[in-house]
């Protein structure tokens, strides 16, 4: 966790987003599981989701995302020092996912790179890593991506989870910061006795692929809703005001909250809880949908693109999901 009394060593120099082409809409559920637009939008605030083609990975997504962050950030791929990819989805087990996407950007062979699984607060974590291996002098430029393809992972006969979930990728170029500008505090989290409420049980070490597992659906997401929700309103809201306390900040002086686009009923009793306006909060889920890892990253660049951000501006970041890991940053835009 970065000391909030100490003046910002990082910060974002640069922002890009993927999605994929294919738009997958409430009604078009409708002709596949119990559900309805009303009822999925009255619930969750998600009207559509994107959902990657069959040839797509990934690392395709998460290229296509560092790409356009590089580009933002006026950085080359031979000048990152370290990759860093949050995502619970990746290609394969081995290699990481981050070294498919060192060749693919061509970065340098020697760059170092790894994947960490944080489920949704995977941004978040590689955010902090980031900011403290520019703090240390370990790196000059550090791309930290999000990517999820969660239409692969969901039960896409269960409306309770499948209705939730999106693909798509979001990176970040994070660098020295040059002034008062930057990653002002980051706020880490983890509770372990909460691991049954939201997990994929099965595909790993304790439950290895076997039909039985196939056929007991245990390669899927596995998700109490009322128990997430309770602990992410709780987490949210803790985290953020964590952020402010740190940096001495009181809910008036957010200009915006980047959060990660899980429910809208989640987003609007967190700030209810932290006392930050509605229209401070960047939202995206409508169009998006649940992209985990990703959901940060993607709604800091749209917002981005769309002119919303201007220098100077603090924005928090939160997230939580599986583990149940969560956290927040404070950043001086």
């Amino acid at each position: 966790m970065t000391r909030p009394d100490r003046k910002p060593a990082s910060r974002i120099w640069g922002t890009g987003h993927y999605l994929p082409e294919k738009v997958v809409t409430n009604r078009d559920l409708e002709s596949v599981i119990d559900t309805s637009d009303a009822w999925i939008a009255a619930r969750t605030g998600i009207r559509q989701r994107h959902v990657a083609a069959d040839n797509e990975a990934s690392s395709d997504m998460a290229t296509q995302a560092a790409r356009r962050a590089l580009e933002s950030a006026g950085v080359k791929p031979e000048q990152l020092d370290l990759i860093i990819v949050g995502t619970i989805s990746p290609d394969m087990p081995m290699p990481s996912t981050a070294m498919f996407v060192q060749r693919n950007i061509g970065a340098r062979r020697d760059c170092p790179g790894f994947d960490l699984s944080a489920a949704c607060a995977g941004f978040i974590y590689g955010l902090s890593i980031a900011d403290n291996f520019v703090r240390s002098g370990q790196a000059r430029y550090v791309l930290v991506v999000g990517v999820e393809l969660l239409s692969r992972l969901v039960d896409w006969s269960d409306r309770s989870t499948c209705v939730l979930f999106g693909d798509g990728a979001g990176a970040v170029v994070v660098g020295p910061s040059d002034g008062e500008r930057g990653v002002m505090s980051t706020h880490l989290y983890a509770d372990g006795s909460k691991i049954e409420s939201l997990y994929i049980p099965g595909g790993g070490s304790r439950t290895p692929p076997s039909e039985a597992m196939l056929q007991n659906k245990q390669h899927l997401v596995h998700m109490t809703g009322k128990d997430v929700f309770r602990y992410a309103v709780r987490g949210l809201s803790g985290s953020v005001k964590a952020a402010l306390e740190a940096n001495a900040m009181a809910p008036s002086d957010v200009d915006w909250v980047i959060p990660h686009q899980a429910n809208i009923r989640i987003l609007e009793a967190v700030q209810t809880r932290t006392g930050i306006p509605m229209e401070r909060f960047f939202i995206n889920i409508d169009q998006t949908a649940n992209t985990s890892s990703a959901s940060v990253p993607i709604a800091l660049d749209q917002a981005s693109r769309a002119g919303k951000l201007s220098a100077g501006q603090s924005l928090v970041f939160c997230a939580l999901g599986g583990g149940i890991a969560w956290g927040s940053a404070l950043v001086r835009w």
